[in-house]
């Protein structure tokens, strides 16, 4: 493995920790090919790998280690970031970004989300001792911390069986709960990676966190 990356950590909380690891590589034709990409996914082991295939208009292609997914919030947040994009363009189709001081945002259609079971529990502290399940459903959990504030507590289980048992900061399946709720949220996810979301007049939904960089 020796293809050129960035490594991001995206949706940290709000003193640089936490956030969910992403590979980015910058120049797609270092790995041209469906099957040589997934390889890299896999050996890189990351939620997500994003290649970047035309910089100037933002078009994308991202792996979990075992699949090629149409859309996914953490990379496209974080290539937002990195190549400092006004738009991003995953296959599922064309997301506009905008950069609020220590935030990058996306605005994504609900619709474009692969299935999440999303799973309210009565409390946070019920979240918080959750044993990873078994491979099977991808399984959003999640409860109220703050009704009134719109505060949640999440932990996401991609239940895939490649590796990634437990998802640190899940921009879809945030996405995804905001929409079915209907409100703008302020997610905890994970150790303490931070999610924001705000839905939109047209049935989109913005995607918000902060981004830093690992390495190059």
């Amino acid at each position: 493995m020796n293809t050129a990356h960035d490594v991001l950590a995206v949706f940290c909380a709000a003193d640089g920790r936490h956030g969910n690891l992403l590979g980015v590589v910058r120049d797609g034709r270092l790995r041209a090919d469906e099957a040589s990409r997934q390889a890299l996914a896999k050996d890189l082991g990351f939620s997500e790998t994003v290649f970047v295939d035309d910089p100037e208009r933002g078009a994308v292609d991202i792996y979990t280690p075992g699949v090629r997914l149409p859309f996914a919030g953490h990379p496209l947040v974080g290539v937002a970031w990195l190549l400092d994009l006004e738009v991003v363009n995953p296959p599922a189709g064309e997301v506009w970004v905008r950069q609020d001081g220590e935030f990058t945002w996306i605005t994504a259609r609900p619709e474009w989300v692969p299935p999440r079971t999303l799973r309210q529990y009565a409390s946070a502290g019920e979240v918080e001792a959750l044993e990873v399940p078994p491979a099977g459903d991808w399984v959003y959990a999640w409860a109220w911390e703050d009704e009134a504030a719109g505060r949640v507590r999440a932990r996401a289980f991609p239940g895939r069986g490649d590796g990634v048992v437990e998802d640190e900061a899940t921009g879809a399946a945030a996405l995804l709960l905001s929409a079915r709720l209907g409100r703008a949220l302020n997610i905890t996810q994970g150790r303490g990676s931070q999610l924001l979301t705000a839905p939109g007049p047209d049935g989109t939904i913005e995607l918000g966190g902060r981004v830093r960089e690992i390495r190059r």
